[in-house]
């Protein structure tokens, strides 16, 4: 039994509240990918409606185009799985609910149909093999005990801050091999180009447009310097001496970048801060994981599939098709849900609950599925397995004293801020 703290106390209030306004609104008003249910962490309710009523939802009722929403875990694995009838193609609107903007819709192997999605793909893919992540290793340990050990003591900090981007900014700069005193401008790139209107993280469009201009320069010197050196290790060099990618135009380029650097940074850094308080709104689950620290090997896959860092992915139908009963026509945009895919009774046992040693963890849709499935899924496990090997031999709790600021966004699942205090 969970620990009724005030922080719970209130989130189980807003909860309360949220599933009073879910079970009364008309499915037919259900806007599910309201980035507010999101940032107010009041989603839960509105997908397990859908998902005992209405498992595949038009919804026409939001300020986009209209869209599908498959929410059970099968009927999305389906969607996933059968990319000759859903397709990632960016010239349809890719692979987020809302098209990208104008000047932002650059294409990258993610929203790329076969075969020019696998050439792509495959240029980046021997960075994450598990002979370069044991190599890997040995660094990130070196780099979140350096972290750790600076961390202040009896005084409140937002882990995001300290821990979550400065590290995930570290392994970024070292895929990319990127200059080393500049990389939280890789953190700074990620969130402005993910970023909505209302999200705060910039105040305008001109403002977005100069930062991301300023992105598209210095990646493109440093491609240039790539193409024009011998091959090296990293990520920027392996696409500028393949076959499949050294002669892409900017837009491609600079579509797989911002890939690599948004994959790099949100899903890593925002589990990684959903662990801490995952384990704080779970004290049994805290406390048998300090007894017995093997189960970190589990407790990685569950706080992923319970964070679910990227909320959804989406996919436009190429022809007529049917599921779940509903048919999408030719054009629709079909969103499949992973948050409630990976809170869905049919396929995983207690889905509601935290359990870090609960049988068959990888049992979740985080990384998406089929030809899709995120590449650098490894390296993000091992990235959290490090991390909570050192954080455990160094501090008895890392304690959450406030309520955490959630991203305002249904695509990332994140968090701007979470106060933390360890005691000395």
């Amino acid at each position: 039994m969970n620990i009724q703290t005030p922080a719970n106390i209130d989130k189980a209030e807003r909860l309360l509240r949220a599933r009073e306004q879910a079970y009364s609104t008309p499915l037919k008003d259900f806007h599910p990918g309201a980035p507010r249910l999101f940032q107010d962490d009041t989603w839960q309710p509105w997908f397990e409606r859908l998902r005992e009523e209405e498992p595949v939802h038009y919804c026409t009722n939001a300020p986009i185009e209209p869209y599908w929403s498959v929410v059970k875990y099968n009927d999305i694995m389906h969607v996933e799985t059968n990319h000759g009838i859903f397709s990632s193609d960016a010239a349809l609107g890719g692979v987020s609910i809302r098209d990208a903007a104008p000047g932002y819709d650059w294409p990258s192997f993610i929203t790329m149909d076969q075969p020019k999605h696998a050439d792509q793909r495959r240029t980046v893919a021997p960075m994450f093999t598990p002979t370069h992540l044991n190599e890997l290793a040995n660094l990130i340990r070196e780099r979140s005990a350096k972290v750790l050990d600076n961390l202040p003591r009896n005084e409140t900090f937002n882990f995001v801050e300290r821990v979550s981007i400065e590290l995930t900014t570290q392994m970024l700069a070292t895929l990319f091999d990127f200059p080393w005193e500049e990389r939280r401008k890789l953190a700074r790139w990620s969130d402005v180009v993910t970023a909505l209107a209302k999200s705060g993280v910039v105040e305008s469009p001109e403002q977005r447009r100069r930062e991301m201009d300023e992105c598209y320069a210095y990646m493109s010197r440093l491609w240039n310097e790539r193409v024009n050196a011998e091959p090296r290790n990293d990520l920027l060099s392996m696409m500028a001496h393949s076959d499949a990618t050294r002669y892409m135009d900017p837009d491609n380029l600079m579509g797989n970048i911002m890939l690599l650097i948004v994959g790099g940074n949100d899903t890593t850094r925002n589990t990684m801060t959903g662990s801490v308080l995952a384990l704080n709104e779970n004290p049994e689950q805290y406390k048998k994981l300090r007894e017995n620290p093997e189960l970190i090997e589990s407790m990685v896959p569950e706080v992923i599939r319970w964070q679910t860092p990227v909320a959804h992915m989406r996919r436009t139908a190429l022809v007529d098709t049917e599921l779940g009963g509903k048919t999408f026509r030719k054009g629709d945009r079909v969103v499949m849900w992973y948050v409630s895919g990976n809170r869905d009774e049919d396929v995983i046992d207690r889905p509601n609950e935290f359990i870090i040693d609960r049988p068959r963890p990888r049992t979740h849709l985080s990384f998406g599925f089929g030809i899709h499935r995120c590449v650098g899924m490894r390296l993000a496990e091992l990235q959290l397995k490090i991390i909570w090997e050192e954080m455990l031999k160094r501090f008895e709790r890392i304690e959450v004293v406030g309520e955490p600021k959630r991203t305002y966004s249904s695509f990332i699942k994140g968090y701007v801020s979470l106060p933390v205090r360890i005691a000395a």
